[in-house]
C-alpha cells in the first residue's frame, strides 16, 4: 500500500473513531441533562407534597364535615408519592393529585373564616408559588427531552444512539386539573 492510501485509511479511521467517541459523549451529556431535569421536577413535586398535609389540617379545623374532600387529597398525595415506574405514572398521579387540590380549594371558598386564616394564607401562597415552579421544571425538563428525542433521531447520532441503546423519553405533560390548580390557588 503506497503512504497516500495509508494516510488516508488512517485519517479516516482516526475520523470515525472521533465521531462515535464525541457523539457517545454528546448522548450521555444529554441523557445526564434529561436526569437532572427530571430531577427538578422531583423536587418541587416532593415539595408540594410536604405542604399538603398542613393545608388539610387547617381546612379540616374550619370545614370537618367536608371530609371526602379532605380524604380525596390525602389519598391522591399518597398515589402521587408512590405513583409507580415511569413519567406517565407520575403524571397521572400529579394530575389526580391536581385536581384534588382545585376540590379543597373550592371547598375553601365556602368558609370565608378559613380564608381569612392568616395560616391558610401562607400554605396558599406557598403552594401557588409551588405550582408555579413546578410549571417552571416541568417546561424545562419537557424541553430538555425534546433537545435529547431530537438529537437521537438525527443521523449519525440516531445510529450511535440505538447502538448503544438511548431511547426517546416521555415528556411530563400537565393536564387540564392542574392549570386548574394553579388558577384557583392564584386567586387568592
Amino acid at each position: 500500500m503506497n503512504p497516500t492510501a495509508l494516510l488516508i485509511v488512517i485519517t479516516a479511521a482516526v475520523l470515525a473513531l472521533w465521531l462515535v467517541l464525541h457523539g457517545y459523549n454528546r448522548l450521555v451529556g444529554m441523557r445526564n441533562k434529561v436526569r437532572n431535569a427530571w430531577s427538578d421536577v422531583d423536587v418541587q413535586l416532593t415539595f408540594r407534597h410536604n405542604l399538603l398535609p398542613n393545608l388539610v389540617e387547617i381546612v379540616k379545623g374550619y370545614a370537618s364535615h367536608e371530609r371526602g374532600v379532605l380524604e380525596t387529597v390525602a389519598q391522591a398525595r399518597s398515589a402521587a408519592m408512590n405513583p409507580g415506574a415511569g413519567i406517565a405514572a407520575r403524571a397521572l398521579a400529579e394530575t389526580a393529585l391536581s385536581g384534588a387540590l382545585g376540590n379543597l380549594f373550592a371547598v375553601a371558598e365556602r368558609y370565608p373564616q378559613l380564608k381569612a386564616s392568616e395560616n391558610f394564607s401562607l400554605l396558599q401562597e406557598q403552594l401557588a408559588s409551588t405550582e408555579n415552579r413546578i410549571a417552571f421544571a416541568r417546561q424545562h425538563y419537557n424541553d430538555t427531552v425534546r433537545q435529547f428525542n431530537t438529537l437521537i433521531a438525527e443521523f449519525p447520532w440516531n445510529l450511535l444512539a440505538q447502538a448503544f441503546g438511548y431511547s426517546a423519553q416521555k415528556m411530563f405533560a400537565a393536564g387540564p386539573q392542574d392549570q386548574t390548580a394553579v388558577q384557583i390557588a392564584n386567586q387568592f
